[in-house]
């Protein structure tokens, strides 16, 4: 099982960016995915997952901005970033793990590799 993450780079105030995840090795059918970020000096914390069955959470802070979508054939879940600020700055790391239902677990066994954002002026 693998994720790649991609999309990341350098983007002004109020642009917009969208991450990719694509997953192999496994289906989107059974598995959460999530959005994860860790800044310099702070630690990890959720943005955003899809649940199995399509459910979506929202950290407040990215509420109204960013989106979280799957494409099942493609095996690939996104995450479009709009109004983006210097906070959003960080590395983006997309997550899967079983779980059916309509919630997202609090932790993940499977991780990507990170993609980068910066957001500056």
């Amino acid at each position: 099982l693998q994720l790649v993450g991609s999309g990341g780079g350098l983007v002004q105030p109020g642009g917009s960016l969208r991450l990719s995840c694509d997953a192999s090795g496994f289906t989107l059918d059974n598995y959460a995915i999530g959005w994860f970020r860790q800044a310099p000096g702070k630690g990890r914390e959720g943005v955003s997952c899809i649940a199995t069955d399509g459910t979506i959470y929202y950290e407040n802070f990215v509420k109204g901005r960013f989106t979280i979508s799957r494409d099942k054939a493609k095996a690939t879940v996104y995450l479009q970033m709009n109004d983006v600020k210097p906070d959003d700055t960080a590395v983006y790391y997309c997550t899967a793990q079983w779980y059916g239902g309509s919630y997202c677990p609090l932790n993940y066994e499977f991780w990507g590799q990170g993609t980068q954002v910066t957001v500056s002026s």
